[in-house]
Formats: structure tokens, sequence, C-alpha cells
């Protein structure tokens, strides 16, 4: 059975499975409770490991998320998704520049996308290039202690300026989810308001609703 694959534009829930929440032994096992939670998008994000260790995750979480038809992006590490056929490589600020991404990846089926923390910075990784960009950190939050919260203030002004799928991150949970889409943006990534729930998977759906109105619970999410 062909499963067709999720688009940027469809997603809603970008999901970030992240070793520094989730150990590595534990990794699929969080990966199969976001699929079922409805996740969008995930994204591997691997700091401490190594290139072998992330490259044999992000195999084995390709198996899972392309029978899903839920696409895997990769953090930091060009080389796998040179050598993988994930669907997308994520860069920061201080990371290869766009083009140079590509012309190193060379694979035309792989979005490249760049995480911003300014309206300016945001619109100079769509003039380079990027297919999506992150947008953040909206709050204060351990997964970006080197960086200051930049509130939501100016999210409606980079979808503005980006005309690019932007997803808003960092500091996101349940309790100020709503918040957040009151200040106008159609993404958003949540990290440890989903991986340090017990049920990763209630935690998800449970975003659903406010994300899309008309959301239906999946008949598999029981």
């Amino acid at each position: 059975r062909v499963v067709v694959m999720n688009s940027l534009g469809e997603a809603r829930l970008y999901a970030i499975l992240d070793l520094g929440y989730v150990a590595p032994a534990e990794a699929l096992n969080a990966a199969e409770q976001l699929l079922r939670g409805g996740a969008d998008l995930i994204q591997l994000r691997a700091k401490k490991q190594s290139i072998a260790e992330v490259h044999d995750l992000a195999a084995q979480l390709h198996r899972l998320t392309s029978a899903a038809g839920v696409p895997l992006i990769i953090n930091d590490h060009p080389e796998i998704a040179r050598d993988l056929p994930v669907e997308g490589l994520h860069l920061g600020q201080d990371d290869l520049p766009l083009a140079a991404a590509r012309a190193f990846v060379r694979r035309k089926n792989c979005w490249f996308g760049k995480s911003t923390h300014s309206v300016a910075q945001a619109v100079a990784a769509a003039a380079e290039g990027a297919d999506y960009i992150g947008f953040g950190p909206l709050f204060a939050t351990p997964t970006k202690p080197a960086y200051a919260p930049i509130g939501i203030d100016d999210i409606r002004r980079v979808h503005a300026l980006v005309q690019l799928p932007v997803s808003c991150i960092a500091g996101i949970k349940q309790n100020n989810l709503p918040q957040v889409l009151a200040a106008g943006p159609k993404r958003v990534v949540i990290v440890p308001g989903l991986l340090q729930n017990a049920d990763i998977a209630a935690a998800n759906r449970a975003a659903q609703p406010r994300l899309r109105p008309t959301y239906d619970v999946p008949p598999h999410s029981s």
C-alpha cells in the first residue's frame, strides 16, 4: 500500500523527538506515540549522539514514519539527509548555508528548513531559499537555553513577510497554546510539552482540537 506523505502546507503540529528528553532506547516507542497522537511532522534532534548513532536511529524511525505517511526531518546532519531517504533537513543559524547544504545532499525530494530567532533572520532564511522556517523561541525553554525568548508580538509580521510555512517553537504547552494561536500562527512545535508526558499520544491528541477545530479522534487512538 502506497501511503501519501503529508506536505509542509498540511502540517499543523511539528513534533520534535529530542533525545535530550527521551532516552535513545525509548525513541522508537516515543515516535510511535507521536504518530498515534497525530503529529504531522517528526524531527529527530540528537545533540549528544554520534553521527553513526543518529544514522542508525533515523533509518529505524523512517520505516515507522514513512508507513504512517508522516515526514521525518533530520536536525543538523546533512550526511544523514544525503544517505537516507528522509524528507527534510533542519539547520540552525550556525550550520551550513542552505545553498551549501542542498549542494551536499543533492536530493530533489528533500525539504530544507532553518531556525530563525528574529523577523530579520526569518526574512533572510526565506531569501536564502528555505522551504520552511522555525520561529522562536517564543518563551523561555531548556531546549534553547542560549536564546532569549522573543515573545509572540512578531508572529503576524513574520507571516506577512515570509511566504513559507512558519512553525512557531519553544516553550509552547497546553496552557499557553491558545495564547500562541491567537497571535496568528497556523503551525506550532511542541517538545517537552509532549515528550515529558507519561502518555505522549494522549498529550498530542489533546492539542489537536485547538490546531484543527474540526479535528476527529483517529480510530486507532485508544
